[in-house]
């Protein structure tokens, strides 16, 4: 951008669509990709004219610095239709900050607010066909940048290209969910990046919950680097304790993602006058209050899986069973953000964006 203003966006559109080879019934999440992509490269010290173009491979050297020094962050959105087809975005400024967080913290320059918007906005409306209506229909987006400059000397790039991609979606998880407290393993530590959403931090958490699903779980559930005695996050997830009616969910911290959905599960507890703690939660709680029956529910949310009920835990060898809820926390805490995302509720909070078709 030169002189630090936006320039308009290039749009070369895809001479065919290729949506109709889709069967948006039986979606595996994240290997389906619409007809266009959003693309923009940081070069000589500033970004050039972002464009948009039809989906496919990028050329990029053996020497580009993200193989060799990870220089690499990404953002998870999402856009949803309600039933006047109109398309809304959830929170996206709250999600820009955080790429830009990101960036920072691994060396990256910042990508304008303004024209991620912009760019974002007219990328959903070439490919809003996609966009299907109905609770569990979405839209999810990852915009992402990476380290392009070759060279393997270990510095940071001085070249980037920032992306959007977007891939229609259903359900994150299909069938129950068990979890397992970390005993050995730490997701992030006291000064690292796991406050960024650094392509890192989930490449590293593969092999631990690799061996959590040889034992019958299907994510971990990462306690502090120091003691292993508090609980953090699970691993593509915050996650939530209900102990008796009150709920508990640990602060964030330089180890812990600021997640857009954590944080309006907790607007919305508020809301509702649900007690809700914001504190570290010990391992040592929570087992003790599953063996004495007082804890009634956990649930991890997070973009992909808004709310998604855990329905059991392991720790140190033993298997804990939560029981079932009439009226489970995670039912109600989905169903009132699904009904402002697809526009069924009055939306207090300012949350929802609107993207005008152009």
């Amino acid at each position: 951008m030169k002189n630090g203003l936006p320039l308009a966006i290039d749009v070369v559109e895809a001479p065919a669509s290729k949506i109709d080879a889709v069967d948006f019934e039986n979606l595996v999440f994240g290997n389906v990709f619409t007809d266009h992509m959003m693309m923009c490269d940081y070069e000589d010290g500033e970004w050039q004219t972002p464009r948009i173009q039809p989906y496919g491979p990028i050329q990029l050297e053996p020497s580009a610095k993200v193989f060799h020094y990870g220089q690499a962050i990404f953002e998870g959105m999402k856009a949803f239709k309600d039933d006047e087809d109109q398309v809304w975005l959830f929170r996206p400024e709250a999600n820009i900050d955080r790429f830009n967080r990101s960036s920072v913290r691994l060396a990256i320059p910042e990508f304008p607010k303004e024209v991620f918007l912009e760019g974002l906005e007219t990328l959903l409306n070439l490919d809003r066909d996609w966009i299907k209506q109905g609770f569990g229909s979405s839209l999810y987006i990852r915009p992402f940048v990476i380290a392009t400059e070759p060279g393997v000397s270990a510095s940071p790039s001085k070249n980037y290209k920032f992306m959007i991609i977007c891939s229609p979606a259903k359900a994150y998880y299909s069938g129950e969910v068990r979890v397992v407290f970390a005993e050995q393993f730490s997701r992030a530590a006291n000064g690292g990046v796991g406050f960024a959403k650094a392509a890192g931090n989930y490449g590293a958490q593969f092999y631990p919950t690799n061996l959590a699903k040889q034992e019958g779980f299907q994510q971990i559930v990462w306690t502090d680097a120091s003691t292993h005695e508090y609980l953090e996050e699970a691993g593509t997830m915050n996650i939530f304790f209900r102990v008796g009616d009150k709920l508990l969910t640990a602060p964030i911290s330089d180890r812990i993602l600021d997640g857009i959905t954590r944080k309006s599960v907790i607007a919305l507890a508020e809301e509702f006058k649900v007690p809700v703690e914001v504190r570290r939660v010990t391992v040592k709680e929570i087992v003790e209050a599953a063996e004495k029956g007082e804890l009634k529910e956990m649930f991890g949310a997070g973009t992909a899986a808004t709310i998604n009920p855990i329905k059991g835990f392991g720790y140190q060898g033993k298997r804990y069973e939560l029981p079932e809820q009439e009226n489970s926390y995670a039912s109600f805490f989905k169903t009132k953000l699904m009904e402002i995302q697809y526009n069924k509720a009055e939306d207090k909070f300012g949350w929802r964006y609107l993207v005008k078709e152009k």
